[in-house]
């Protein structure tokens, strides 16, 4: 496919429509053609309609193409929201085989099975996301490259066709030997960039605005370049922590490099008598929270420690946790974002059930039980078994959902001096005696609570990305959206001065400055063709 010459002797790429240079139409079937130019990207020869041949043409063509670009667009949000129809497996804290089956039922396994518990972590997602970027970049890249030659190759004078067949076309007889220099100073005071060959004048102004879809596209790219870098692992940190109060827990997504020790939760509610602008809103509202608080210290861990060895640790500092006042350190933040009470202990009293006589208390630590409480006398109680978190599974035994003291449950054995050894079933609000009525009982005396403070550990380092990406979108949008690329074309034909311009919007404008560039001068206002051709066709 060889280049074209034009008889201005300007070579043109093969597959340029309008020359570059004078914009004379190239297709000499077309050169009789009354119609009105195509000036979308200057008649320049774009990749994706010159070149098919090759597998690489091919896959080229397929992403420059606008309908599959808003089709890949239209499939992702139909993806995304099926990702919305039920939690993603992030938000559950059981496994995800297990949750959306139980949950549910057959929907929930059908949602299980299409992998649409990870959606936005997927491999197929992740390609609509990439094949979105890379029909933006072919898309942009074939279609600026040549408007930008064509617009830097365009010449003053133009081919005689190329002015017909603009919209905007006027020819005047009568010209005034001062009318040059007043359009020139008009189009300078109109802030035009005038250009002069021959006698002849261009005037352009705006061009940038043309260039504001590309900008758009590479913000898009950008962004979706940011969305993607978060789901490489330790870019985009999202993570629950739950400490109790006097414990140490490491920070996740740390490399257990930083622990954080919760000393204290603290929460404050706002006091009527000590607010009295507030005293009829609290009165109506009750107990309304004025501060959640946990008094944290971070450290960090000093070297390596071997596999069951306790990690020797440096303090790095203390802070005050609250609510959108994080703890900040080497990139992450973290958030002050819930807290709940746990069961530290219960309390029990050993009794006999018909004189309700106590032989001693049992306290046992919910975190860590004893196996056997020695009472004194000859009386002992013996955990057989403890339950955590207490439920009944499907054959009906005793199990528990997790680890956490939420609603223990304790098999008891009780040993006393004058009776077989007893065994009881004591849960909150219930107690089962398997074997028959029995004389000694585990009565409840009370229970501890612990405060537990949830924080948010978040780091986000494709934040730069995304805030360029938008920036960027939004220059693109604007420049495009506010301006316009304005051009007009007073030249000498035959005796006669010609007179076209062009706009890629906005049309009214341009004419209204048409009109104002050539007042205090001879020459005639030019006609909008194309309004012509529709009242000729409503006359019709």
């Amino acid at each position: 496919m060889n280049d074209v010459k034009c008889e201005c002797r300007h070579v043109n790429p093969h597959g340029t429509v309008l020359c570059e240079a004078c914009g004379k139409v190239l297709d000499e079937r077309d050169s009789n053609n009354k119609e009105l130019l195509d000036m979308r990207y200057e008649g320049s020869a774009r990749r994706s309609q010159t070149y098919s041949k090759t597998f690489i043409d091919k896959i080229w063509n397929f992403f420059s193409s606008v309908k599959v670009g808003v089709w890949l667009i239209i499939i992702t949000l139909l993806a995304s929201i099926l990702g919305t129809i039920l939690p993603q497996e992030m938000y559950i804290n059981l496994p995800a085989d297990v949750y959306y089956e139980q949950e549910y039922g057959w929907f929930g396994k059908l949602y299980y099975k299409l992998g649409l518990h990870d959606l936005y972590g997927s491999w197929w997602y992740l390609l609509l996301i990439a094949m979105i970027g890379i029909s933006l970049v072919i898309c942009s890249l074939d279609r600026v490259v040549p408007l930008y030659k064509a617009l830097k190759a365009q010449r003053v004078t133009r081919h005689e066709g190329f002015l017909k067949r603009q919209r905007v076309f006027g020819v005047n007889e009568n010209v005034g030997e001062n009318d040059f220099t007043t359009i020139k100073q008009h189009l300078k005071n109109r802030r035009y960039h005038v250009r002069e060959e021959n006698g002849d004048l261009l005037a352009e102004k705006g061009r940038f605005s043309r260039w504001g879809p590309y900008v758009n596209h590479v913000g898009l790219i950008i962004f979706l370049f940011g969305g993607m870098l978060r789901f490489i692992p330790g870019v985009y940190v999202n993570e629950n922590l739950w400490v109790k109060e006097g414990e140490t827990a490491v920070v996740p997504e740390t490399g257990e490099k930083f622990y954080l020790k919760n000393n204290q939760f603290i929460l404050q509610h706002y006091d009527k008598n000590e607010n009295k602008t507030f005293e009829k809103a609290i009165e109506q509202a009750g107990d309304v929270v004025k501060n959640y608080q946990s008094n944290v210290v971070l450290y960090e861990r000093m070297g390596q420690n071997l596999p069951g060895e306790k990690p020797e640790l440096k303090k790095v500092k203390e802070y005050k946790v609250r609510v959108n006042h994080p703890l900040s350190f080497d990139g992450y933040s973290v958030f002050q974002s819930s807290f709940r009470s746990e069961l530290k202990q219960m309390n029990f009293l050993l009794t006999n059930k018909e004189t309700n006589q106590t032989f001693g208390e049992v306290d046992i630590n919910l975190e860590d039980p004893k196996a056997k409480y020695d009472l004194g006398d000859g009386y002992s109680v013996k955990i057989l078994n403890y339950f955590p978190d207490f439920e009944f599974d499907k054959n009906k035994e005793p199990t528990t959902k997790s680890r956490v003291p939420n609603n223990p449950a304790f098999v008891f054995q009780i040993t006393t001096p004058d009776k077989e050894p007893e065994t009881s079933f004591v849960a909150i609000k219930q107690t089962i005696e398997p074997f028959g009525n029995n004389t000694y009982k585990m009565a409840f005396k009370g229970i501890e609570t612990k405060n537990v403070s949830g924080f948010t550990v978040r780091k986000d380092s494709s934040l730069w990305a995304i805030i360029l990406g938008g920036i960027l979108f939004m220059i693109g949008v604007i420049q495009g959206a506010y301006w316009n690329h304005r051009r007009i074309w007073i030249q000498n034909k035959n005796g006669q001065v010609w007179i076209a311009a062009h706009t890629n919007k906005n049309w009214y404008g341009i004419k209204r400055e048409i009109e104002m560039v050539l007042t205090d001068t001879m020459l005639n206002i030019p006609e909008d063709q194309l309004q012509r051709e529709n009242t000729d066709k409503e006359g019709v």
